[in-house]
């Protein structure tokens, strides 16, 4: 019987949210299925995108809110 995969499926699979059987069975039908497999490559393409675009904040940036935060004299609540 030939299984039918969705973009769910291939997702999940990318972040290796599937059980070992589904892995492998996604993986045979990569092996098989030409469309499959170039959506499966359009798919990780987005995702190490996305995961190359995570920014962090510069140190300057940082110490600039710390500087910031400890201009305000803030008396505790007793």
């Amino acid at each position: 019987m030939i299984k039918t995969f969705t973009q769910d499926d291939l997702i999940r699979h990318i972040y290796k949210e599937t059980t070992l059987e589904e892995s492998s069975e996604i993986e045979m039908a990569l092996l098989f299925d030409e469309q499959l497999a170039d959506q499966y490559e359009e798919m990780l393409s987005v995702v190490n995108g996305l995961d190359g675009a995570l920014k962090s904040p510069s140190m300057k940036a940082i110490d600039s809110i710390v500087s910031y935060s400890k201009s305000y004299h803030l008396h505790s609540v007793d």
